[in-house]
C-alpha cells in the first residue's frame, strides 16, 4: 500500500513539476517574440529616421566637400 502511495505522489509530482515548467517555456517563447516585435518596429522607425537625415545631409552636401572627404578616405586607405 505504500509502495503505491509512493508512485502516486511521483507520478504527480512529475505531472506538475513538468506542466510547471512547460508553462514557464511558453511565456518565455511569448514574451521574447513579443519583445522581438516591439524592437523591430522601433528599429524601423529610428531607420527611417536615419535615411531621411543621410537624404538630407547628402542633398546639402556640395561637390566639393564630396572630393575632400573622398581623398581624405583614400589616403587614410593608403591608395
Amino acid at each position: 500500500m505504500k509502495q503505491i502511495d509512493f508512485i502516486t505522489q511521483a507520478l504527480n509530482l512529475t505531472l506538475f513539476g513538468m506542466g510547471f515548467v512547460f508553462l514557464f517555456l511558453t511565456l518565455l517563447v511569448g514574451i521574447t517574440k513579443l519583445m522581438s516585435m516591439v524592437i523591430q518596429k522601433l528599429q524601423s522607425k529610428t531607420h527611417d529616421k536615419q535615411d531621411y537625415h543621410n537624404s538630407e545631409f547628402k542633398n546639402e552636401m556640395d561637390e566639393e566637400t564630396k572630393f575632400i572627404i573622398e581623398q581624405a578616405i583614400k589616403m587614410h586607405r593608403g591608395a
